[in-house]
């Protein structure tokens, strides 16, 4: 069941009522209403009173079918119509309300009359003559005939005329509660039609309410509707995708929190290494000028690598996929990045997996976040420490992975590793930014793919990249079937982490 909604914050709410959505419906299920009440009121009608007429029809022959049997016990005990005493006949007769009219094998009338026993007669005193008289109850209403048989033979016919208001009774009572009935099913309809419309735009108003609210700028506001079907499932996608925009704002406003902090930094240090230098304070010796020369070093790195991030975010629209070798562009990114690897004091190890290992993916990207991990166990790892990279295979995805035997991540920050601006013990230590990790994810998760890390509880830390397989199709492209590595020069440019 739809609850109602409580009434949202001023101004977002309608002033009551249905809204146009609501009177549309309203008026639509009033039509279709009032259309069906009628359909079905004039077929009862019709049905009611063809059933009634075929009912009085049967009841008027099975009366002349009685007299016509009375007509023939008649004839026979008189022998004839001549002697033939029709008492009883004009008794049954007037008990049905009917004129009588009785007739002989030659269609010649031999009594005719009202039905109620006062008809003329001839002057052997025998009841009526005349040919072709139907007597003065004739009237025009229904009628009803049968013949008169008797010893096997039919000796004649009698005719009951019945009054024109026959049976109006019965159907006019039937008419009068069709009536009734059809008007109370219209006042049912449109009050299930006003209950049904005030439910199914309930949630929607609601939702409009809300949205309005949103766009006021209050980012509490949700809907809060628990409806089922469509209208709960709307109502649930829309307080999901409301809280998806509070938390996406809420991570706006840290990274520019994040980036001034660390833009703050290194500026300070330039501004009043600059201001010393300008009033005179300190001399400019090489080694003054070689700080300051690393401190605007470091905020341009910083610049870069949220440019960077910028541009992975929106690398989804601006992929050029194509069918790749993971393991010929593993090993082409461990080849670019081992010299970095081998001057931080680092042993390199490479353990291909399955050649051709497809998938499809923008080349330059996926080497830009391997080239990321590599640089990011670079940054890390102590003289001596080995780093190895795996590629390897499953059904359904192809996996490449950086592993190292270095001091390791605490279990506390594994969960952040990947977001961006963040900084754990060991990126502090080095002078980190925080970035590159994000960007490997940002790279990743455009390619349809998953990046996690691992680390044990004696060191070494594992970044595991995921992809989807590709299958082969036609001519294939990128790296896997040259020698060199298909890479821009922005990905040949190692990154801070």
């Amino acid at each position: 069941m739809i609850p109602e909604p409580r009434p949202p914050r001023a101004g977002v709410w309608p002033s009551g009522g249905l809204g146009p959505l609501g009177r549309r419906l309203f008026a639509a299920f009033a039509v279709v209403a009032l259309a069906s009440v009628a359909l079905l009121t004039v077929a009862a009608l019709i049905g009611t009173d063809r059933g009634l007429s075929s009912a009085h029809q049967a009841d008027r022959q099975r009366a002349a079918d009685r007299v016509a049997a009375a007509a023939a016990d008649a004839y026979r005990a008189a022998g004839g119509w001549t002697s033939a005493d029709l008492s009883a006949v004009r008794s049954l007769a007037s008990g049905a309300g009917a004129g009588l009219t009785v007739r002989d094998a030659d269609d010649e009338t031999v009594s005719g009359g009202s039905g109620t026993g006062s008809g003329t007669e001839d002057e052997h005193g025998m009841p009526g003559s005349g040919r072709g008289h139907h007597g003065q109850g004739a009237g025009s209403g229904p009628s009803a005939s049968a013949s008169v048989v008797a010893d096997g033979r039919t000796v004649g016919s009698v005719s009951l005329v019945f009054s024109a208001g026959s049976g109006s009774a019965g159907l006019s009572v039937a008419w009068r509660w069709v009536v009734v009935a059809a008007v109370g099913a219209l006042a049912l309809a449109l009050g299930m039609s006003w209950f049904v419309t005030r439910r199914l735009t309930a949630p929607v108003v609601r939702i409009a309410a809300t949205a309005r609210a949103l766009a006021a700028g209050d980012r509490t506001a949700r809907a809060r509707i628990d409806a089922p079907g469509e209208l709960g499932d709307l109502a649930h996608a829309f307080d999901a995708m409301a809280d998806d925009m509070g938390h996406t704002e809420q991570a706006r406003h840290r990274l520019a929190a994040d980036v001034a902090h660390e833009l703050r930094t290194p500026l300070a240090s330039l501004r009043a290494g600059l201001e010393e230098l300008r009033d005179g304070c300190t001399e400019p010796t090489p080694h003054r000028l070689a700080a300051l020369h690393d401190q605007a070093l470091r905020l341009g790195r910083i610049v870069d690598d949220l440019g960077e991030l910028a541009e992975a975010e929106s690398a989804r629209l601006s992929l050029h996929l194509a069918e790749v070798d993971l393991t010929a562009l593993a090993e082409a990114a461990t080849a670019e990045r081992e010299p970095e690897l081998r001057t931080a004091g680092l042993t390199v190890r490479a353990t291909p997996g399955p050649v051709p290992l497809l998938v499809r993916a923008d080349a330059d990207r996926l080497h830009q976040a391997l080239g990321n991990l590599l640089s990011n166990a670079a940054r890390h790892c102590r003289p001596g420490d080995t780093v190895t990279v795996t590629t390897s295979a499953t059904p359904s995805e192809a996996l490449a992975e950086v592993a190292d035997n270095g001091p390791g991540i605490p279990a506390d920050e594994l969960p952040h590793v990947f977001d961006r601006l963040w900084r754990g013990a060991r990126a502090r230590a080095t002078d980190g930014s925080g970035i590159g990790l994000a960007v490997v994810k940002e790279l990743v998760t455009a390619h349809g793919g998953t990046v996690t890390a691992a680390s044990g509880p004696n060191g070494g830390t594992r970044l595991t990249l995921r992809l989807p397989r590709s299958a082969p199709q036609g001519p294939r492209l990128g790296l896997g079937l040259d020698a060199e590595p298909r890479v821009t020069s922005r990905a040949n440019t190692p990154r801070g982490i």
